[in-house]
């Protein structure tokens, strides 16, 4: 059976080359659209002008992190980590979110619609990488995993309440309480069963303040709300701490 050893460890090259390909044509797609500001107001049948469900502007800084640190991650798995069968496991369901997602920015430019469908793909395949993340190079490959898993989770579900909104299936309003909601769920889904990963919890927590923020003085549903999960994330994040459980899936 030694003869299967030298072709499994090939393969698993072959797909942590495959994913530092993927996340460089992935951390390259904002240099090659237009600067993404959020939907067009007049993509829609409703005009969608600062929708409660959207964050304030400066929460989308936080992709300047996990640019970064996901370009750290890819060379570290090819220079170090590129027979490794764990990051293996982990870096196929990591190539099909970031493979397709590079074309999102673009595809956000004139299609809502399909780029929600295209940001829950991603968010799914990110969260699935995540939950087999091993416990080993936590630094490495767990935590900015963890936190771009985290912000898909939040991005993917103010995609779908902008487009509910937009296309008048609920109000502004309703929208923004039904997505964030779906996000806690999917969120305390996913800390319940990666409960050492806190920084995915960050990653929403961020968002949820983004949403408190944009919505202060004007919508006290939705900044209840989002206050309210915000406490919610980081009681559950900090549980995972503090019972330390193992990080591997």
């Amino acid at each position: 059976m030694a003869w299967h050893l030298p072709l499994a460890c090939y393969l698993w090259r072959m797909i942590i080359i495959v994913l530092a390909l993927a996340t460089l044509a992935f951390l390259l797609s904002p240099a090659l659209t237009e600067p993404f500001m959020g939907y067009a107001p007049g993509s829609f049948p409703v005009e969608q002008v600062d929708p409660p469900v959207q964050p304030a502007g400066y929460a989308f800084a936080i992709w300047a992190v996990i640019y970064i640190w996901l370009g750290v991650m890819a060379a570290f798995g090819v220079w170090k980590r590129r027979d490794s069968a764990a990051w293996a496991r982990v870096a196929w369901p990591l190539t099909l979110s970031l493979g397709p997602g590079a074309a999102w920015l673009w595809v956000a430019g004139f299609a809502p619609i399909t780029a929600t469908l295209l940001i829950f793909w991603m968010m799914g395949f990110a969260i699935w990488a995540l939950l087999r993340a091993p416990a080993t190079d936590r630094w490495w490959l767990q935590a900015p995993l963890a936190l771009y898993a985290g912000w898909l989770t939040a991005a993917a579900h103010v995609s779908l309440g902008v487009v509910l909104g937009g296309y008048g299936w609920l109000s502004g309003t309703g929208a923004a309480v039904l997505c964030i909601l779906m996000a806690l769920a999917v969120a305390l889904a996913v800390l319940w069963r990666k409960p050492g990963a806190p920084e995915y919890g960050l990653a929403v927590g961020w968002a949820l303040v983004g949403i408190a923020v944009d919505n202060s003085g004007e919508n006290t549903l939705v900044l209840a709300l989002a206050l309210s999960g915000l406490a919610v994330i980081a009681a559950m994040s900090a549980r995972g701490i503090w019972r330390g459980k193992p990080n591997a899936a």
